[in-house]
């Protein structure tokens, strides 16, 4: 039977964290790319002839090198067609190397020891930013027994990709640029603000909202140098309380300190009354959980000290009387609804 695990995460409302942590630079990220190819070299572990556009792509693949053949007439299982991705790093110039993942989309068995043909790479403008070639692995052990089973219709290419296309980005003649915060929060947006014009005894940062920050370097630096500062140092970070549910594997992950109003509710044939008292009471039959807590269990009551009632003993005290992950999880949704909780609740 699945567990409810409730990881007790001891979270304050303020600490210090590096804004790097916190905001992203505007136009400063990562670009998908992607091709179409073939891997050959296979040991008959390759597309079968179902695969009509293996066949089609060895045809044309020929074509190109004056060779005439007709597309039913290949019978080869030692190539497969594949899908080719990567990621362009921002600032990447030509000649720097990149990983390539290499992944079937026909019905080969296995891309073990198979050669990836040259393969452009497109972003989604649809011009070449890079080429693609080599060997591929697909790590670990692809037999079973000890050490487990790999994926072997997915493999990577390290160091496979040559970037040939720059994009361009222009940070040092800059004078401005935008931070925007991983998270939206008034309180962040505005504690980095606080941070840079207190370092820097001027005004370089403005927020704008609760996810954007706009600077301007200080006259005796250049941009290069006032980011690299401003990403390491250090500021006020506010968070949320959040309680995070995973309804398929039964785990909550909650703060400690996430209060819980008393409320009385019935779930199934469970109800469960919350009381506060200035001094817990210990009636017949009840079960101490703890200094704070006790389950009266004949009435499924749970007495708590006042300020004491969160979202950790909750969830321990609905284990103890025996409530199902699924339970305890219907129950927390349904005291968010009635406003019983507060923090915000997410399903993942």
């Amino acid at each position: 039977m699945r567990k409810v695990i409730l990881f007790l995460l001891t979270i304050t409302t303020i600490y210090a964290a590096k804004i790097s942590e916190v905001a992203n630079i505007v136009g400063v990220r990562d670009n998908h790319l992607i091709g179409y190819s073939l891997v050959v070299g296979l040991q008959k572990t390759g597309d079968g002839t179902t695969s009509k556009f293996t066949l089609q792509s060895i045809a044309n693949m020929l074509k190109a090198m004056n060779i005439d053949m007709n597309s039913v007439d290949i019978k080869s299982k030692n190539v497969a067609a594949v899908v080719v991705t990567a990621e362009l790093a921002p600032f990447a110039k030509q000649g720097d190397k990149m990983n390539i993942t290499v992944s079937s989309i026909g019905d080969a068995k296995s891309l073990e020891g198979g050669t990836l043909l040259m393969t452009p790479l497109k972003g989604v403008d649809g011009k070449i930013y890079a080429l693609a070639q080599g060997a591929i692995t697909i790590g670990g052990k692809n037999l079973k027994g000890a050490g487990g089973e790999s994926h072997a219709t997915a493999g990577l290419i390290y160091n496979g990709g040559v970037v040939e296309r720059e994009i361009d980005i222009d940070i040092y003649n800059q004078e401005f640029i935008t931070l925007s915060l991983k998270d939206a929060n008034f309180k962040n947006s505005v504690s980095i603000q606080k941070t840079l014009n207190e370092f820097y005894s001027t005004q370089v940062a403005v927020a704008m909202d609760s996810r954007t920050v706009k600077l301007k370097k200080p006259q005796n630096k250049s941009m290069v140098e006032f980011l690299a500062e401003v990403q390491d140092m250090n500021m006020d970070y506010a968070v949320e309380d959040k309680i995070i549910i995973n309804e398929r594997t039964g785990t909550i992950i909650s703060g400690v300190g996430i209060e819980i109003k008393p409320i009385v509710m019935t779930h199934g044939d469970i109800t469960i009354k919350i009381s506060e008292q200035a001094d817990v009471s210990k009636p017949a039959g009840s079960m101490v959980v703890d200094e704070n807590m006790v389950i009266g269990v004949n009435e499924n009551e749970l007495y708590t000290k006042a300020g004491t009632t969160t979202v950790a003993n909750l969830v321990r005290s609905l284990q103890k009387l025996g409530a199902t992950p699924k339970d305890i999880i219907s129950i927390l949704e349904a005291m968010k609804s009635a406003g019983s909780i507060s923090a915000e609740l997410k399903l993942i």
